[in-house]
């Protein structure tokens, strides 16, 4: 039976399984990602999202967590898969099959110096340099999921600071959407959030009066 077994396994093709990670962040009323200028083969001197091969004792979920954490030092962050791309010359160096996830984060809360080391960069999304492989592929179909979800609680909390105005987070869905929305509907669509919550302190770099500043409700485990 053992022989059975190993048989089963040697006359089948392997192949490598590897996490790419899509990193969001928000700054300066754009959305931004956190790309990598590779400085080894293949496609070198080109830019690419960060990721690396799946390890024997991984879950892909603990994949994605680790390569999070080694670029940006950051644990316990919003992490959603997008999906797996095998497509069979995918990369020139080898077969591999690899499974994308998006992450949320706050800009203000990474490492910047595991960014360098890892010579990674903030690129802003509307500026998009091409990228290796399919790589542009995921974040599209990442970012197709995040403006499905972009009305749920976890987006913005993840990707603004801990207080923000109003109008940081119409800026934040704009940003998501890709188009202007109107002022006045977006207020009254905040005014059914359950989830935010007006604080008594105000932005005073605005405006003499200063614009209010929200916060968002705990968010249950």
């Amino acid at each position: 039976m053992e022989d059975v077994k190993t048989n089963y396994y040697k006359d089948n093709d392997r192949f490598y399984l590897s996490v790419d990670c899509i990193i969001f962040g928000f700054h300066k009323e754009e959305l931004n990602l956190l790309l990598i200028k590779r400085n080894f083969n293949p496609c070198k001197g080109n830019w690419s999202l960060v990721g690396g091969f799946l390890k024997k004792d991984e879950s892909l979920d603990q994949t994605a967590q680790r390569v999070l954490h080694e670029l940006t030092g950051l644990n316990n962050v919003f992490m959603e898969q997008v999906g797996s791309f095998g497509a069979i010359d995918r990369d020139p160096g080898e077969r591999v099959v690899s499974t994308a996830y998006y992450a949320l984060i706050n800009i203000e809360d990474y490492d910047p110096e595991l960014a360098t080391i890892h010579n990674a960069h903030w690129v802003k999304l509307s500026e998009l340099p091409p990228l290796i492989f399919d790589h542009k592929q995921m974040v599209d179909k990442a970012l197709r999921r995040l403006k499905r979800q972009v009305s749920n609680q976890s987006i913005g909390y993840n990707l603004l600071p801990k207080l923000f105005t109003l109008s940081q987070f119409q800026q934040l869905y704009e940003a998501i959407l890709g188009k202007t929305l109107d002022k006045r509907n977006f207020r009254k669509k905040v005014a059914d959030m359950d989830f935010l919550e007006k604080t008594d302190e105000k932005d005073k770099l605005c405006s003499k009066r200063g614009a209010f500043l929200y916060r968002f409700c705990e968010m249950d485990d």
